[in-house]
């Protein structure tokens, strides 16, 4: 099985063409998700952004148009010594910060000057994590959602500052390289796009 990321508004398209490669294809609704089983025996099954569950009619289309995003929502990425951190209205973005701090790479030395490097890539990296705290609890306070992705367990520091113990974390995750603008900017694309498992026979 393979998932892709599929903006809503080339689905109707993406279905045509899983026909067209596999034939006659059933759509049904199941568990939240848009199911469509070609005769070959291939199938898909498409899921709408933000976790939300589809209840409409078995019709590309109509799930389509469903997959609208939250009026308020927010964007958490954070590798360890980048982030970026966006407030989100619907598709346009609003206050946004994107920071980079220096994190000492792993070294080959052994002994003494081993457990001193871990010790300052440690430091190093509680700091950047406080940063990415820092903004996140100005720009993501009071939200809606919030989309995370890069390093779980950079995230997972991140999420232990207190201010941001009532931000609602969504499923999936956002595979992310070290956050930029441009870093930002796609995952924006990603978190509102359909999530499409596809199995072809």
């Amino acid at each position: 099985m393979t998932t892709v990321r599929v903006p809503a508004t080339r689905f109707p398209r993406w279905a045509d063409n899983f026909t067209e490669r596999h034939g006659e294809t059933a759509l049904s609704v199941t568990d939240g998700a848009l199911r469509g089983e070609a005769v070959d025996g291939s199938w898909f099954a498409a899921r709408l952004p933000f976790a939300a569950a589809y209840d409409g009619p078995a019709d590309v289309a109509a799930f389509a148009s469903s997959a609208e995003p939250p009026a308020d929502w927010g964007l958490l990425l954070v590798r360890k010594g980048g982030f970026a951190i966006a407030r989100m209205a619907g598709e346009r973005m609003g206050e946004s910060k994107v920071g980079q701090r220096h994190v000492q790479g792993r070294t080959k030395a052994g002994g003494q000057s081993q457990q001193r490097f871990a010790r300052r890539r440690d430091n190093q990296a509680r700091q950047a994590f406080e940063a990415a705290a820092e903004h996140a609890a100005r720009i993501l306070s009071g939200l809606g959602p919030v989309v995370a992705g890069g390093d779980r367990s950079a995230i997972e520091a991140v999420l232990e500052d207190p201010r941001l113990g009532g931000l609602a974390v969504l499923e999936p995750w956002l595979p992310v390289p070290d956050p930029r603008r441009s870093t930002l900017e796609g995952a924006v694309r990603d978190a509102t796009s359909l999530q499409v498992d596809v199995v072809n026979a």
